[in-house]
């Protein structure tokens, strides 16, 4: 597994943390793309393109003991909080050994125990979820720990965000929002979702502090949530980041995206940020070209061999598997044992 961990203070190698995250995350989308259009996979496929500066910038800065409520686009954010490569794609390909067994959609994947909380398909409610699990930290006592809720502008429309920032502001939970403004909620343009002129602006009326940053840009990125996250670990309540950006693909691998205007992929938002962060760290020097390709095919190695092994993995039987919820399995199990 990757280290994520940086000394305070050293933005190179945060960045350079980050874009490994963002690197490994659009090869194995691409793989996951790949093996949807052969047949491989059923379900959809919802990838990352565009957005992956936003995501790995959330999970190298969050601690492995901080709450992290990702969304289908945040595989670099995933892949930076601990999530493997073989976890991934024992998920996306119905594996019996994965972490949900085969049992549940591709994307709703992770390890509540361990602050890596699966995705619920109506993202507003994902806010409520990290404020319980927030909340309840509290109770027991736990301290300087953070969580993290990914919604994309659509989501901020739901009755669930609205009522669930209301609560993490009210009670002054360390909760951070990030926001991915990708211009359309699937297919729907920001210009039928909201009339407000930007969505930050929404985190006063909240008692929220607000964050606006450029999500093409990656060393912006890792500042601003670096801050937001800073800032909710040391007491200043919940924290709304909002990244303005542009989806470089459609909803899913099902749809060809031809609904996106034109203008949005010529203009800035339209930059794909992998390229943008690699350009940056060849100027500055803090990498070489010669790295990025070892990187580049120790990930397409890694890729293809966990994609070899699940699928010699078995898949889930229906009529033997024992459907007890995975977290009272030991209760089930305690009880066959007494025999009642």
């Amino acid at each position: 597994m990757l280290q994520t961990v940086t000394e305070p203070g050293d933005e190179g190698a945060t960045q350079l943390a980050a874009f490994r995250f963002m690197l490994r995350a659009r090869l194995l989308d691409d793989k996951f793309a790949a093996l949807y259009r052969a047949g491989k996979i059923h379900g959809g496929v919802f990838i990352g393109k565009g957005q992956e500066a936003l995501s790995a910038s959330i999970g190298v800065s969050l601690k492995k003991t901080d709450v992290f409520a990702p969304l289908i686009r945040d595989a670099a954010g995933r892949l930076a909080f601990g999530e493997t490569i073989l976890d991934a794609v024992r998920t996306y390909m119905g594996s019996s050994l994965g972490p949900m067994r085969g049992r549940d959609g591709n994307v709703h994947r992770g390890k509540p125990r361990e602050g890596y909380l699966p995705m619920i398909s109506h993202l507003g409610a994902m806010i409520s979820v990290v404020n319980g699990t927030l909340f309840a930290r509290r109770l027991k006592g736990i301290s300087g720990t953070v969580g993290v809720a990914c919604l994309g502008e659509g989501a901020t429309s739901t009755g669930a965000c609205h009522e669930a920032l209301n609560q993490a502001s009210v009670e002054k939970l360390p909760l951070v929002l990030v926001v991915a403004n990708n211009q359309y909620a699937y297919s729907t343009p920001t210009s039928r979702q909201f009339a407000c002129a930007d969505l930050v602006d929404r985190a006063v009326g909240y008692g929220a502090q607000p964050h606006s940053v450029d999500g093409t840009d990656l060393v912006a990125c890792v500042e601003t949530v670096g801050e937001a996250i800073s800032r909710a670990r040391n007491g200043g309540g919940p924290q709304l980041v909002v990244a303005t950006l542009l989806r470089l693909c459609g909803h899913g691998e099902h749809d060809d995206g031809n609904y996106i205007d034109p203008k949005l992929k010529a203009s800035a938002l339209g930059r794909d940020c992998l390229k943008l962060a690699e350009e940056f760290l060849l100027k500055e020097n803090l990498i070489d070209a010669a790295q990025i390709a070892v990187w580049r095919s120790e990930a397409i190695r890694e890729i293809e061999d966990a994609v070899a092994q699940v699928q010699r993995e078995p898949l889930p039987d229906p009529f033997a598997e024992n459907w007890t919820a995975l977290s009272s399995a030991h209760l089930r199990e305690a009880q066959n044992e007494d025999g009642h």
